[in-house]
């Protein structure tokens, strides 16, 4: 697509969303036929008006796998916009993902949650996430108000949903994958041993779910 067609397409349909159509169709590629449940953050509390909410929203799909599927809008440039176009990264470059093992999409509001907190972080700090980096919490659960040996995050490439080059840019999908203390204590010891843990982990879990009730740790 070329600028001047881009333009025209915008000042034809003023809901046009590219970043998000081309995101939906990653998706819609790994679950065809599938609606997922989604959950629109609220317009009062996004950042662009003033508020602490730096995502437009999230989608919870179904995998036939057995987990539930979640997936971030908001990393990347979702809209309009000509500044943006044919960027080398659309704007973070990433959307984030996690898959959870659980019976319901309300059983999963807390890693909505902590997505949130995570882009929050990005969008104010200014630093960005990258595969094979952890994030350590405060050595309790990831899931707060629930007991867990499962308290930091890995990085990791989603397992499923590939990158993709939008009009805006290069678009990654960087899944989170929960972790044990131990496993961050090792992975701070030695960075270099993520490769390791997320090549153990998958002989047991090949779509790196988190599991809440893990208790092995595989470093």
């Amino acid at each position: 697509m070329t600028l001047e067609e881009y333009k025209q397409r915008a000042s034809e349909q003023d809901d046009w969303a590219p970043g998000w159509d081309a995101i939906d169709e990653v998706f819609h590629q790994l679950y065809p036929a599938q609606e997922p449940a989604h959950y629109a953050t609220n317009m009062v509390n996004r950042a662009m008006f003033g508020g602490d909410a730096y995502l437009d929203g999230f989608s919870i799909y179904q995998s036939p796998n057995g987990y539930k599927h979640i997936l971030t809008y908001g990393m990347t440039e979702l809209y309009t916009d000509e500044e943006a176009y044919g960027g080398e990264w659309s704007r973070w470059g990433y959307e984030m993902t996690i898959k959870l093992k659980e019976d319901s999409n309300e059983e999963c509001m807390w890693a909505i949650d902590m997505l949130s907190n995570l882009a929050r972080y990005t969008y104010t700090q200014k630093r960005f996430f990258e595969p094979n980096q952890f994030v350590a919490g405060n050595g309790t659960s990831i899931h707060i108000g629930t007991d867990s040996a499962i308290t930091a995050l890995l990085m990791v490439e989603d397992t499923e949903a590939k990158g993709i080059d939008t009009v805006h840019g290069r678009v990654e999908f960087l899944q989170l994958v929960g972790i044990t203390q131990k496993e961050l204590e090792a992975l701070k010891d030695d960075p270099a041993q993520a490769e390791t843990l997320i090549a153990a982990m998958k002989k047991d879990n090949p779509y790196l779910l988190t599991d809440m009730n893990r208790v092995q740790s595989y470093l």
